[in-house]
């Protein structure tokens, strides 16, 4: 189910690719002074179409695995722990508190990588460039493959915090057993981070720490909430 979600996903993100690229390229925010963008080969722009294509294939299989588990946690969960009963959770009601959620993280995690991240980082590597006397001439694959590699990565990364508090909620974790460990949750986006941008201190926050406060404040939400 998940491979079939993944090919309509990426079926149907490819021609929307085409809208994406041409839209990132009219974007003065995504392309700071006096950097030049060139095409080394002919098959850019469909390689280019291909990897965004993946990007909304993937995020669909997240939707689809996060919108099952908010539908059928409770029965996931008691087969999976072989328990009769799973706390909280499930249904109807599973479902709209799963949509929500992800609308509202997917449209920060957006916000944020379009208006801080991505103009950020990129005005970064500019004046990085500028300052070792270098001129700034990104290949279009290259430069478009970094800004929609970290669009998605926010999206995603945003949704991180919902898994939490459901898990929570599924007893599947403790409360204890997350804010004991808080130097892995660090760890963990750093390494985040590291994987999507410059290995600089700035760059490595502006990446996992956001993912970082929103985890913290799925437990504060956890704790207001959870009666039990």
């Amino acid at each position: 189910m998940l491979g079939a979600v993944f090919l309509v996903g990426f079926v149907g993100g490819y021609p929307a690719a085409t809208e994406i690229i041409e839209w990132l390229i009219e974007n003065e925010g995504y392309l700071p002074e006096g950097v030049h963008i060139i095409i080394l080969q002919p098959l850019e722009a469909v390689l280019l179409r291909l990897r965004i294509a993946a990007n909304i294939g993937l995020a669909c299989v997240v939707l689809a695995i996060m919108m099952d588990f908010g539908w059928n946690g409770r029965k996931i969960l008691s087969e999976a722990y072989r328990r009769k009963f799973v706390p909280t959770g499930g249904g109807i009601g599973g479902l709209l508190f799963v949509l929500m959620g992800m609308a509202l993280l997917a449209v920060a995690g957006a916000s944020y990588s379009d208006r801080i991240l991505i103009p950020m980082l990129l005005e970064y590597l500019s004046q990085d460039a500028a300052a070792s006397g270098l001129e700034s001439t990104w290949q279009l694959q290259a430069w478009i493959g970094f800004v929609v590699g970290l669009f998605f990565a926010s999206v995603v990364g945003f949704q991180i915090p919902l898994a939490v508090l459901l898990m929570l909620r599924y007893e599947v974790i403790d409360r204890a057993s997350v804010t004991q460990n808080r130097e892995v949750l660090w760890f963990a986006a750093l390494a985040f981070g590291a994987l999507l941008s410059p290995p600089d201190p700035l760059s490595l926050f502006l990446v996992g720490g956001p993912v970082l406060v929103l985890i913290e404040v799925a437990l504060v939400i956890d704790r207001a909430t959870n009666r039990g």
